[in-house]
Formats: C-alpha cells, structure tokens, sequence
C-alpha cells in the first residue's frame, strides 16, 4: 500500500482554512467586544443616576450584538462546511483516480452531496433526523433517482460537536456566557474602585477595532478576559466542524468504493501538541464503519487515507510518498511513535529528548523509552493510553511497568 502524499498535505491544508475562516468568525465578535469597551470610556464623567442608566443600555446593547453575532457565524458556517464537503469529496475520489492506472479511473465511485447536508451539520439537533430526512426523499426524487453514494441532510444531522452540541447551539452559547463575563468584569471593576481604563485593559487587552492584520494566535494573545477564552472556544469550534465534515465527505467516497479500498488509515499530525488519543491511533488500520476517526476531541487535527491493496487489484503501487511533521517531510510509512522514538535530520540527543518531553512530559520518557525497547515504538504510544483514549498517569504506568531509570 502506498498512499499518495498529496493526501497528507490535505490535512494541512484543512487546518489553514479552518484558521481563516475562524478569523473571520474571531474578528467579527471581537469588534462588538471592543466596542462595548470603548463605549464604557465615555460613562466616567456622567452623574451616578445618568452612569447607571447607560451602564445598562450598554450591557444591553451588548447582549444582542452577542446574540445576532452567533446567528451570523451560524450562517456563515453554512455555506462554508457545503463547499467544503463538495470539494473534499472531488478532491479525495480525484485521489483515489490517480492512484489507479489510466484505463481503470472510470470504476471509482462518485458522491453526491445533499444541498441540505451543511445545513443539517450546522443547526440540527440528531433527534430531529425524522424531520431532515424528508429533505433527502425530495433531494432524491430532483435528482430522478435514489441516491446509492450520497451525503445526505440526514447523515449531517448526526454529526455532532465531540460535547454532543451543534455548531449554532454551541455558538449561542459563547454568546450567553461572554455578555455574562463581560458584565461581571465590569460590575467587580467598579464595585472594588478600579478604574474604567484598568476595567477595558482587563477586557479586551491591547485589541484595537478593526484588527485584520493579526493571526488568530495572536488575536488571543493581544486580547484581554472578554475575548481570549472566546476566541479559543471559537478556533476550536470552527477546526473542529471542519475537520468533522472533511473527514465524514472523505469516508463516504472511501466507503463508495470498497471494491478498491477496504480499510483506512488513521493519521496524526506529527508534531508535539498532538493529543495522547490521536498519537495511540496514528497509522492503525480499521475496516470502513468499525473503527473511529476524527474528530475525537475539539481542535482535533487528525485524518484518514485509505488503504489500497494494490496486489489484489493488480496494480503496481505507486512510489512511496513522504508526509509532514513538524521537523520537516518523513516517509509516508513512519507512525507518530516512530517519528517520536528516533532521531530527525539535524537533531542531537539533547534535541530528542526535549521533543519527546514536549509530547509526553519529561518523567513519562523513560517509560516510553523503556516500552520501545521492549515492544517497539508503535506498540510503546498505545501503551501510554488507557482503552477508553485517555493518557495513563504516572502511577498507572508505574503500577504495570515499574519504575524506569532516567535515560
């Protein structure tokens, strides 16, 4: 099996859109922040009754800002996730074309993809699947016939954010808790004698109107209380929608297809802030509808490749590709355990070690080390995770392997 490396950079390429379009998600409510902040700056100077009534009507205003900001974000998702199934699921069956010789391409499968499905995603709740169906039975009779290989309103029902919310419940939410926060910091501000300055610095930090230029990292650094815990609620949010329909679009070309791969593989990102779950499942292969896939946690950056049996096809397999780490290309074969055990191009063993104490935290290296050398690098990750995904703690492991001297 050798899977093309263009498939690799199309995670990363998910995870670049995904930051533009929580930017502009980001952007949006940051300026209604801020806005309400300045506002807060013309109170000082008004008597306490007239201070009090324009308090309120700030808080106010601010509380419905916050609510039209959530439907709109809800709405701009939309568009978003539909073009971004209908890409991913062209851009994954053109994939599987190219990895076949020129006179077999026309046996792969297409999917078609219900005008309703981000819709769905978006503001169904999964137990109202019943009503969004009746869309896929008028989909389908437009169409002349049913659809065999679709992505249907129904199927998008189902996904959920990995809390159980949908995406426009999950934004209401921000909205209700942030006019909440805001307001709480003002009224504690005030109550203790701080100044309106020092209350908008705490609010939205050193954020400006209008703010374009800056990425979403450093939107939440430069931010203050009102803003930085939202705007991460919002890039997990966003990263983690998208890669659930990217990948749910891909699965549902893989799965279209059977005759010519009957098994995917899970694939992380290979670099230090990959979560324990993600690192365990790295490279293992499952059968389509028996395994799991991402997402499977927020602001997950996992994928899945399918697994081309090219000698049952009779096929010669194309050359070996490479995928991307945070430390530069590696083979297409070498799984997150593997990538962390040895050392990269350019690295010393001090380099190592600061990696792997980057990944697992520094007294859970010796145990890796320990379990590589017994059981092999693959073997050693999935051990350091328990069977419900979560990492083991210290005396977990120190409980079944002993405890290892420091290396």
């Amino acid at each position: 099996m050798s899977t093309p490396e263009s498939l690799y950079r199309n995670a990363i390429d998910l995870n670049r859109y995904s930051n533009s379009v929580a930017r502009r998600v980001i952007n949006a409510y940051n300026d209604i922040i801020i806005d309400a902040a300045n506002q807060l700056r013309t109170i000082d100077e008004l008597a306490a009754p007239v201070k009090a009534a324009r308090l309120r009507a700030i808080l106010a205003q601010l509380k419905d800002s916050l609510g039209t900001w959530a439907g709109d974000a809800s709405e701009l998702m939309v568009p978003e996730l539909q073009g971004l199934a209908e890409l991913q699921s062209e851009f994954v069956t053109e994939q599987l074309q190219r990895a076949l010789p020129a006179g077999s391409r026309d046996a792969v499968r297409t999917v078609e993809i219900s005008p309703q499905f981000a819709q769905s995603v978006v503001t169904t709740d999964p137990t109202q699947i019943n009503v969004v169906a009746l869309s896929d039975d008028l989909f389908a009779a437009v169409q002349g016939a049913p659809q065999t290989f679709s992505l249907t309103a129904a199927q998008g029902a189902t996904i959920t954010l990995p809390n159980g919310e949908v995406v426009t419940k999950a934004f209401r939410g921000i909205a209700v808790d942030q006019a909440e926060r805001f307001s709480q910091v003002v009224r504690q501000g005030l109550l203790t004698g701080e100044t309106t300055p020092s209350i908008v610095k705490r609010l939205i930090g050193n954020l400006q109107f209008g703010e374009e230029a800056k990425t979403v990292r450093q939107l939440i650094a430069a931010g203050g209380q009102a803003t930085a815990v939202a705007d991460n609620q919002v890039m997990a949010l966003v990263r983690t929608s998208i890669n659930q329909v990217a990948n749910t679009a891909s699965q549902q070309v893989y799965e279209a297809n059977q005759d010519i791969t009957k098994k995917y593989q899970y694939v992380a990102t290979l670099d230090t802030r990959t979560s324990s779950i993600c690192r365990a499942l790295d490279g293992r292969e499952f059968e389509y509808g028996k395994g799991p896939t991402p997402p499977q946690h927020f602001n997950c950056r996992s994928t899945t490749v399918p697994v081309i049996d090219y000698d049952k096809l009779g096929f010669t397999p194309p050359p070996t590709g490479t995928r991307a780490s945070a430390l530069g290309q590696v083979p297409a074969d070498q799984s997150y355990g593997q990538w962390l055990a040895k050392k990269q191009q350019g690295e010393t063993d001090a380099d190592l070690l600061r990696r792997q104490a980057q990944a697992l935290g520094a007294k859970k290296v010796s145990y890796f080390r320990l379990l590589s050398e017994k059981y092999g690098p693959n073997a050693a990750i999935a051990k350091l995770v328990s069977k419900d995904g979560s990492e083991l703690a210290l005396d977990q492991l120190r409980a079944r392997y002993g405890a290892p001297k420091a290396r």
